[in-house]
């Protein structure tokens, strides 16, 4: 278990919330966005996840393995046969 430090809530415009001191950021490595959740009477808070981590490696497989193919016929129109510069 690391430090225990006391501190206060604070008003922040219409909302509350508290400071955390650079040495409890440091320890837990969080640096941007959070996540917060409620358990019980404690609050839990870490990193957020990064909600597209991987793709970029995920598309290079499908491409590799030829699997990127649109799975639904294109319904074009008579415009864009004329019309569109493909």
């Amino acid at each position: 278990m690391g430090a225990v430090i006391r501190t206060r809530i604070v008003k922040i415009g219409n909302s509350q919330g508290i400071r955390i001191p650079k040495l409890l950021l440091e320890q837990s490595g969080i640096h941007a966005e959070v996540e917060i959740e409620v358990q019980g009477d404690h609050l839990t808070i870490r990193t957020a996840p990064h909600l597209r981590a991987g793709w970029d490696t995920a598309f290079a497989t499908m491409a590799e393995q030829h699997d990127d193919v649109l799975l639904d016929e294109s319904n074009g129109t008579d415009w864009d046969q004329a019309e569109w510069d493909w």
